[in-house]
């Protein structure tokens, strides 16, 4: 294992947890935009977007670079994709003053939670900090064993 491999593990859990932070951020935005896409000639309302982390996968060019001792660059956390919650429904509320309101008067609002976003964006912040802890410390012990060199 590498001197780097901790810093290299860490780098992309910061890069994926960012992301994490980008989308709730960005679902928090959309809370109450009822024209979030064009389907058919008629306006979907926004949904509510997730991200999917993975390990990264172990390749013929990781265990390529485990031969050859650069083992940190197949450790760590990868962004497979962004998915739309397709799961939970969209909101009907009546308000027949609304130009994006049915023939019954009710508007479909996003399937955006703000508390759940919340509680997300709260995890997200805790791994992020977490993780600056972990990067953080690995710098530190790396100059404490520098210093023991002098």
């Amino acid at each position: 294992m590498s001197m780097f491999s901790s810093m290299g593990i860490t780098s992309s859990a910061l890069t994926a947890q960012r992301l994490r932070m980008d989308v709730i951020s960005s679902n928090m935005a959309n809370a109450d935009t009822t024209r979030g896409k064009l389907v058919n000639g008629e306006w979907q309302p926004y949904k509510r977007k997730m991200v999917v982390l993975e390990p990264k996968t172990n390749s013929f060019s990781s265990h390529f670079q485990n031969a050859i001792g650069n083992d940190y660059a197949s450790n760590g956390v990868k962004v497979t994709k962004i998915i739309d919650d397709d799961k939970t429904p969209s909101k009907l509320v009546y308000d027949p003053e609304n130009p994006d309101a049915n023939q019954d008067g009710y508007v479909s609002l996003p399937n955006v939670d703000p508390l759940r976003e919340m509680v997300d964006l709260m995890s997200a912040t805790r791994s992020y900090e977490a993780n600056v802890t972990v990067f953080n410390s690995s710098k530190s012990m790396m100059m404490k064993a520098l210093e023991i060199g002098k």
